[in-house]
């Protein structure tokens, strides 16, 4: 099973103190059904023979709720029982050993109480870390309670998810807003509780308020507010995204045209990023248009500096009427400066024709163009073919697959924005830890309901209905 930041929203986490035997499977039911998104098995005298017995049983039950089962340090009966994976501490196997001879698709959990601890666990292959503990525990007493600080201090200086553990419950789960966590490791506020079913529900309701998860756009500013910053912030939020911006231009347009383009200078727009960077690092980056190659080589190097990940680039080269929106001393900057450092770039027909030097009038053809693309820059590559008249499907190229996205054409001719929209709502999907197919799935979803919404603003093109998921959930 992939790892998603998602499981760990509410991580149960059995103890001999609160479960029995006997009770074992039963409590671990009433707790996935309450809210639970991954169980450890955690067994620390139990003789292997009755372990293993123990972790099969256990292994039926979460695969048929389908949320990882993760067994505390024993290698051997993870393997035995086809676990998703380990959680190690400090004085366990290293992470290192474990990923080896576990192989690439299993979890691997660490746990890390410095900085330093931490990113030796990330170095070494760990997919996410448990920090604490931090509040004074029912099950290690003699634990030192890890400082808000220190905590904050952990999930800024890694790029792998952090779950709080250690004396977590509904009562004192708020403390831990704003530290940057991913979710919560649990024993005894679960599995101590009068009802676990509903201790459960009751920390995944507060948990999930911690997963806004940060994303910035690097984009122009759209003063009609159907494209650009405005549109990516707005599908950010649909998505549950926190949306974070970098302004590289400010224009004044509407539906019926651009009239004015204040460019901002490449050293405010490093300072914009640095200030992003360094106080909430993103989960995920979208990048629209950039105009100008020293804005370009600007952005790159600061994404370099940061070791910016998940970037979703919306190579923005042409218009819908198919002018050039970019010099040619851009568009090579784009490809060469930004094109690396993105995981994935989403042209319209227009743009990969212009990027491939190829006419783009069929569906092979756009598989040929994804293709060709995606092995000259070594990135993924999503084809729109909403430039196409039969309908609205898109191809993704990833690692020498395809992959057909179909949609059906919405006839709306207010489509301001659409390029802007998709991106940022791929961007959000992979900040809340989908994977990227997924993530382009929702999306897709996503900006069809907002076109059929029929939204019909303005005097020209006008833009979607950005806050159509949000009314349908009032």
């Amino acid at each position: 099973m992939r790892f998603k930041p998602s499981f760990l929203t509410v991580y149960g986490v059995t103890d001999r103190a609160w479960t029995g035997r006997e009770t074992l499977l039963e409590q671990v039911k009433e707790a996935i059904e309450g809210g639970a998104t991954m169980i450890q098995l955690r067994e620390k005298n139990l003789d292997k023979d009755a372990f293993l017995e123990e972790a099969a049983e256990l292994r039926k039950l979460t695969r048929q709720y389908r949320i990882p089962l993760i067994i505390n340090d024993n290698l051997e009966i993870a393997l035995k029982c086809d676990a998703d994976g380990v959680h190690l501490g400090q004085e366990d196997t290293q992470v290192s050993e474990a990923r080896a001879i576990l192989g690439p698709d299993k979890i691997i959990g660490a746990t890390a109480k410095t900085v330093e601890q931490a990113k030796a666990a990330r170095d070494s292959g760990a997919d996410y870390l448990g920090s604490g503990a931090v509040f004074g525990s029912a099950t290690k007493t003699d634990a030192k309670p890890m400082t808000r600080e220190m905590l904050k201090a952990i999930c800024s200086g890694v790029d792998i998810p952090v779950a709080a553990i250690g004396g977590i419950n509904g009562g004192n789960l708020d403390k831990l807003y704003g530290t940057g966590i991913a979710g919560v490791a649990v024993v005894s506020g679960i599995f101590g509780a009068p009802d676990i079913r509903e201790a459960a529900r009751d920390l995944r309701e507060k948990a999930e308020r911690l997963k806004l998860a940060p994303v910035l756009t690097i984009a122009g500013s759209d003063s009609s507010g159907g494209a650009g910053i405005q549109a990516d912030l707005k599908a950010m939020t649909a998505f549950g995204a926190y949306g974070m911006s970098v302004i590289t231009a400010l224009t004044a347009q509407n539906t019926t045209g651009v009239y004015g383009i204040y460019p901002v200078s490449p050293e405010f727009v490093k300072s914009q990023m640095d200030c992003v960077f360094q106080d909430i690092p993103p989960r995920a980056v979208k990048i629209g248009m950039v105009s100008q190659a020293d804005l370009i080589r600007a952005i790159a190097e600061k994404l370099r500096e940061y070791k910016a990940s998940q970037v979703v680039l919306d190579p923005v080269m042409v218009s819908t009427s198919g002018s050039r929106l970019l010099e040619e001393d851009a568009i090579a900057g784009l490809t060469s400066q930004l094109f690396p450092l993105a995981d994935v770039i989403t042209p319209n027909i227009p743009e990969a024709q212009v990027l491939t030097g190829h006419t783009i009038t069929t569906s092979r053809d756009m598989e040929e163009a994804a293709a060709c693309l995606g092995e000259m820059y070594h990135i993924a590559v999503l084809l729109k073919g909403g430039h196409q008249v039969e309908d609205a499907s898109d191809v993704l190229y990833q690692q020498g697959k395809l992959t057909w996205f179909h949609g059906t054409r919405i006839d709306n001719p207010n489509t301001h924005g659409t390029g802007c929209t998709l991106s940022s709502a791929i961007a959000s999907g992979l900040a809340l830890g989908e994977s990227l197919e997924d993530s382009i799935r929702a999306a897709k979803k996503y900006l069809s309901d907002a076109l059929a919404f029929g939204l019909n603003l303005g005097k020209g093109s006008g833009p979607l209905n950005h806050c159509v998921w949000v009314k349908r959930q009032q």
